[in-house]
This record gives C-alpha cells, structure tokens and sequence, in this order.
C-alpha cells in the first residue's frame, strides 16, 4: 500500500488533488495553488469519500486523482489510444452496461473520431447488433471504467448502421442519413 497526500485548492474550496509526493508537483498548476491537507500513510485509516482504488487507479493512469468541481475538461491526457477504447463497457443513465465499443470511426482527411462502432446484445458475440453512434454521444466515466451515454434502448433500436447490409462502405447518403437520425433525436 502506498502513502497518498491530500492537497487542497486554494481558489477552489471544494476541489481536492490526490498525489503520491507531498509537494504537489503532478497536479494541475491552472487549477492550484494547491495546499498539503495531510499524508494518509497505509495503516492509516481511509476517511476521504472517494475510494482508494480509485484514487489508485487515477494517480496510476495521470499522476494524480482530483475529487471535486472542476472548471475545465477532466481528461488529464489529451490522447488516447484506439486499442484502449475498443472492448471498453458502453452504460446508459442508470449505470446498467448496455453495450460495448467494438471500433472507432476516424475521418481520415481530418483524423477527427466522428463515430462509435457499438455491438449491442448478444451472447458471446451471438445475437448481438452494431449500432453506429456519435462519438461525442459517449462521456468517459471514471469510476465505472467506460462510457456513459444518454441514448435509449429504444434509440438505439431505430439507429442505423453506418455500414448497411453486407457491411458495404457508405456513402455520402447513408451518412446524412445517420447524421440526421442522431441530430433530430428528442432531448
């Protein structure tokens, strides 16, 4: 077990940074200064509402885990690898998994992800469907280790593939159409 040290920072009373180093130096200078709270050696006891494996899990991925209002985008990295999304668990609104990214869809002029190749249903690969969806449709959950969407079963029931019968490479067509279905959706 390791000895983690809880900062606190200073312009922003509710937001908390998680380091291994008692001088702060990983954490985010934009949203510092930070102060030491205290060490929180390996036999003491756990008292922060936040578990400790994923505190673990976060100063291992960023160097540091942050716990509370943050005022800009969470992501510490500004990449990810493709081989990392693809296999992650995809949730809806109540945290139930309710499918799982299969690949991503890049744009290759602009190298922009556009779309998600999401499997749905099935067993063992059996039954199950792929549904195409926009990739700002889907928001990394840390503590659930996957996606969060806001789209429905019943949304996804209607979707079309990106790929249609046969897994023929669309055109200019099929994507407005898929386009269209994602941008006209109910809020």
């Amino acid at each position: 077990m390791r000895t983690y040290c809880l900062f606190q920072a200073v312009n922003s009373r509710d937001l908390r940074g998680f380091t291994e180093e008692p001088t702060g130096a990983s954490l985010p200078p934009d949203l510092g200064p930070w102060t030491l709270v205290r060490e929180i050696r390996p036999d003491a006891e756990w008292t922060p509402k936040v578990s400790r494996a994923v505190v673990a899990a976060g100063i291992i991925e960023n160097g540091f885990y942050l716990w509370g209002p943050v005022e800009r985008p969470a992501a510490a990295h500004l990449f990810i690898e493709s081989d990392r999304v693809a296999g992650t668990a995809v949730f809806d609104r109540k945290y139930d998994q309710i499918g799982t990214i299969k690949r991503l869809l890049i744009e290759k002029v602009s190298g922009r992800v556009f779309f998600v190749d999401v499997t749905f249903g099935g067993f063992l690969g059996i039954g199950s469907h792929h549904v195409t969806i926009p990739w700002e449709k889907l928001v990394y959950d840390k503590e659930l280790e996957g996606y969060r969407t806001d789209i429905t079963e019943a949304q996804v029931r209607g979707a079309a593939t990106l790929y249609g019968d046969g897994r023929v490479s669309p055109d200019q067509k099929r994507q407005q159409e898929m386009r269209d279905y994602w941008n006209d959706l109910p809020q």
